[in-house]
């Protein structure tokens, strides 16, 4: 088994901020023998677009991107920067997963796919993620000590394909940081990490904002570790701070050979 931690945050717009609320995270896990740290959505920039401008670096250069490759090496544990805006060659920009291992190396990126473009009864009321962001197009499973690990992000979760995808491709571990609104989180968040949860026979671990943000912005923060049964073995509600859990992969296999949804899928495998 091997201990993980999910970091729940209060990020802003201001990166240096952030970057320390995030040191004293991961230095508090490290003492808790924790390998491997998943942060949420939008950990070190969390703001409007200009924000997002102002810092986006491109992939693997940069002083934030340094900084953080600085964290995982400090701290020797996986890093899984929930999101971070890129660059890309042609001036756009990505909200992008970076995976760093505990040398610091920048091993994996995954660039979100589905663009969080809805109305909501908030302060906020208008999101329009597109208007910053260009949507990916690949499908990531990364290689780690502790498993593969499926990459995903935020409003990623409310579509189930991509996470059978993951399971095809080899996930055992699925990594959902978010900065879910507080009314959508209280309707939805736990329903949807615990069926993503139970459809892949993955473990789920789930690191979300917290708080207020700025522009009638409220997330919902309820972080949590799923076990691939269903149930949630830690959860941070409110406020700041860190959960924990030993990852047991054997529980996993056992719950996979004794209910073998894969092989039972007919849309993968008659019908396809």
């Amino acid at each position: 088994m091997k201990k993980i931690g999910v970091v729940q945050m209060n990020s802003g717009s201001d990166p240096e901020v952030n970057m320390k609320q995030l040191n004293l995270k991961l230095k508090g896990l490290q003492q808790q023998g924790v390998k491997l740290a998943l942060t949420p959505e939008n950990s070190i920039v969390f703001g409007q677009k200009e924000d997002y401008e102002r810092h986006a670096e491109p992939l693997g250069t940069g002083i934030l991107q340094q900084e953080l490759s600085v964290l995982a090496k400090r701290y020797q544990l996986w890093l899984i920067v929930g999101s971070f805006p890129v660059r890309n060659p042609d001036g756009s920009l990505s909200t992008t997963c970076l995976v760093f291992n505990d040398n610091g190396e920048l091993i994996e990126h995954y660039n979100k796919l589905h663009m969080f473009d809805v109305e909501i009864e908030d302060g906020h009321h208008s999101y329009r993620e597109s208007d910053t962001f260009t949507p990916g197009n690949e499908v990531k499973v990364v290689e780690t000590p502790f498993g593969k690990v499926g990459l995903s992000i935020c409003y990623d979760v409310r579509f189930p394909q991509l996470y059978s995808e993951l399971r095809q491709q080899g996930a055992e571990i699925i990594v959902v940081p978010a900065a879910f609104t507080k009314i959508t989180g209280y309707a939805h968040w736990d329903v949807l990490l615990r069926s993503r949860a139970i459809e892949t026979q993955c473990w789920v671990l789930a690191a979300g904002q917290w708080g207020n943000h700025g522009a009638g912005r409220e997330t919902w923060g309820h972080s949590m570790v799923v076990d691939p049964w269903g149930n949630k073995v830690a959860v941070q509600k409110e406020g700041t701070g860190v959960i924990t859990a030993e990852l047991d992969l054997s529980h996993l296999r056992a719950i996979r050979r004794k209910m073998p949804v894969i092989e039972h899928s007919r849309l993968h495998s008659q019908l396809s």
